[in-house]
């Protein structure tokens, strides 16, 4: 990390860097200027994930905070939306961002580190750190700005295909994996350790949903949440889950579950019973096993590839009666 000497230095490059000008404005001038009530300038604020001075003189804003307000709002849909989905769509930017930003630090102030070690005792650690900082920020935001705007290609191609009714509900094959033993593991294994078992466990799951067809929704610890546009599709993604897991060896076994049906899609995130089902079959697969829900086994009923054998239903927090189906690559005992 940056010594404590440099850090000042490290934060007013960050900020020439970052924030595209001085702070020069307060908070009421910045609603001025942008033509939005005070109200609701303190409220885009908030829902972006900023703290807000209590103070309104304060002069904690720049042209580009005015920039954004009068881009946010020249989005037509966002302009006529009310208080609460405005609010809703800047608190989604906001924490999406927030997490990107946290891990990116590291490779920042790492940079920096780089260059002035390799510059010796002699070197203008200022004038490198101004220019790492620089630098760095722009190789990341083009890197940003180049994977969004695949992904949102992607997603368009997917929406388009199937256009999503009013109400936002799609038709999808939801599932989730997640480690076996992650809890007991976690209490045993140095920092280190725990992060190569998580980069095993992301890079891995990640490389099977994205080359059968699929996208990840989330991950959370132990646990990735996908979905795919058809229920082959899903269970492709689980066979290749666990047979890349095996084959890999570096992170514990999976417990993978998928269903099938109509989910209310918000904010890049997936909502409805199709994901509890989903998420409880996880819950009661065995290790190295993937259940599916009626829904997945009557639209996979006939697939050559694959095996379903149909279990007793069972009782979960949620449904006193749900029926698992074990689902295996044909030809699998």
């Amino acid at each position: 990390m940056v010594s404590q000497d440099r850090a000042e230095s490290v934060r007013s490059a960050a900020e020439a860097s970052l924030l595209a000008g001085r702070r020069r404005y307060n908070r009421n001038e910045v609603a001025e200027k942008a033509d939005v009530s005070p109200d609701l300038a303190r409220r885009l604020w908030v829902s972006l994930g900023f703290p807000a001075s209590e103070d309104d003189s304060a002069r904690d804003y720049t042209d580009a905070d005015i920039a954004a307000i009068q881009r946010f709002r020249e989005v037509g849909i966002l302009a006529g939306a009310d208080a609460r989905q405005q609010a809703a769509t800047a608190r989604t930017i906001g924490q999406t961002m927030a997490r990107l930003a946290e891990w990116q630090v590291d490779l920042v102030l790492a940079e920096i580190d780089r260059r002035v070690a390799a510059a010796g005792a002699n070197g203008d650690h200022d004038r490198i750190t101004r220019t790492a900082t620089a630098e760095t920020v722009e190789l990341l935001e083009g890197l940003l700005s180049y994977a969004w705007r695949r992904h949102l290609d992607a997603a368009l191609a997917r929406n388009l295909e199937e256009a999503p009714a009013e109400d936002s509900t799609r038709v999808l094959a939801v599932g989730f994996a997640d480690m076996v033993g992650y809890t007991r593991l976690t209490r045993h294994l140095h920092p280190d350790e725990l992060s190569t078992l998580l980069e095993a466990f992301e890079s891995t799951t990640n490389d099977a949903i994205a080359e059968n067809g699929g996208w990840v929704i989330k991950n959370v610890g132990d646990e990735v949440m996908f979905a795919a546009e058809s229920p082959l599709a899903a269970a492709r993604i689980a066979l290749a889950l666990q047979e890349s897991t095996m084959t890999v060896g570096t992170t514990p076994e999976l417990r993978v579950a998928l269903a099938y049906g109509p989910v209310l899609q918000r904010f890049g995130d997936l909502y409805g019973s199709v994901v509890n089902i989903a998420a409880r079959l996880t819950g009661v697969a065995r290790p190295g096993t993937i259940l599916v829900d009626d829904g997945a086994a009557a639209a996979l009923d006939g697939e050559p590839e694959l095996s379903i054998r149909h279990l007793r239903s069972v009782r979960v927090r949620g449904f006193n009666r749900l029926r698992p189906h074990l689902l295996r690559r044909n030809g699998k005992s």
